[in-house]
């Protein structure tokens, strides 16, 4: 897996550079020191996952993700910080991060990196929390006029709640394979990327 690393503090890059690379599975391909360096560095090297703080002194990493995914919308992008702030994060959900777990958990980082990889979500237990009280309710939807059955709104609510596609297969009794495939639909009906979007567009439209 190549690794593409930024950070505007060079000594949490070493120490971070060093902590990955004793996982022979992850290759660090290039450290960039602020926001801005993401796209040029993302164009040279065309990592599998960028890893990238979110408060930098410069251009921040929202600003960079937002640039980043207009030219590379598959970029896969885990956030790693030192701040849970609700501005970052529901900004970060929004664009469609791929993750954003705290700095201090050191050993979530290669397991959080690897899961990114596979096409997972990865969000800590501190950010999960959050999200509900985080996106605000505007108005409810009539899920039926997208054409949603029951049994994908009852995946919809479950996929908010946090749960993976495992976690929801066991809960209803289906194959993660229905799961995905059922998955695959509501997102085409609504219109929407991925399973982060999903939850953010049922709590913007959770009944008051």
């Amino acid at each position: 897996m190549r690794v593409v690393l930024i950070d505007d503090d060079q000594l949490v890059c070493m120490s971070l550079k060093m902590i990955l690379e004793s996982d022979q599975m992850i290759k660090v391909a290039a450290v960039g020191n602020d926001g801005s360096d993401a796209l040029p560095l993302y164009r040279e090297h065309r990592p599998d996952v960028l890893l990238m703080d979110i408060r930098m002194q410069g251009m921040n990493g929202t600003e960079a993700l937002e640039k980043l995914l207009q030219e590379f919308p598959e970029a896969k992008v885990l956030f790693l910080t030192t701040f849970v702030d609700d501005e970052y994060i529901v900004r970060a959900l929004e664009l469609g991060a791929k993750g954003y777990i705290i700095k201090q958990n050191f050993e979530h980082i290669i397991p959080a990196l690897k899961a990114v990889y596979s096409g997972q979500n990865v969000y800590g237990d501190e950010i999960i929390s959050k999200i509900p009280e985080l996106i605000k309710s505007t108005d409810s939807l009539d899920y039926k006029a997208y054409d949603i059955s029951e049994k994908e709104y009852e995946i919809i609510t479950l996929i908010a709640e946090g749960l993976s596609n495992k976690e929801i297969a066991s809960h209803l009794y289906l194959s993660e394979g229905t799961i995905r495939n059922y998955l695959s639909t509501i997102l085409e009906k609504l219109q929407l990327r991925d399973r982060t979007q999903l939850a953010i567009f049922y709590y913007q439209h959770k009944p008051k």
